[in-house]
């Protein structure tokens, strides 16, 4: 059995973890909903491409995953009337449902704002960020 000097082997671990580590954008998004958070709480995507969307709510009520318009971040809470004509994508899930959707990404490439819109999770921290970038040539 050839044996390996330990640099080598912490230099090919190290590579392997920075690779692991490194996410650059994607057209998939997999996130789990539950009381009162998202995991992960944010995602890198290319603009203007088809992403698939996978979401499961473990919690025991329901869900949903709004992304609001570029510079359109949501106030300390939900209004329905106010803030209806300020979303991008949204998509709700019952407790314990899993749904397999996708949408487009905006073209516009920034920060955009995700929260659950059920009436107390924004005020109870039920928030992430979708990061949209100019794709990858």
């Amino acid at each position: 059995m050839k044996r390996f000097p330990p640099a080598v082997l912490i230099v090919v671990l190290a590579s392997m973890v920075l690779s692991a580590c490194a996410s650059g954008p994607s057209t998939r998004i997999d996130v789990t909903l539950t009381e009162f958070t998202f995991i992960p709480a944010e995602f890198t995507v290319p603009a203007g491409q088809e992403i698939s969307f996978h979401g499961e709510n473990t919690g025991a009520i329901r869900h949903e995953f709004v992304i609001f318009k570029l510079g359109q971040p949501p106030g300390d809470h939900f209004d329905r009337e106010e803030d209806e004509p300020r979303i991008y994508w949204e998509v709700e899930l019952a407790p314990g449902a899993e749904v397999n959707t996708s949408f487009i990404a905006p073209g516009e490439p920034g920060e955009y704002f995700v929260t659950c819109r059920t009436e107390g999770h924004i005020e109870a921290g039920m928030t992430g960020r979708l990061y949209v970038v100019a794709p990858e040539e």
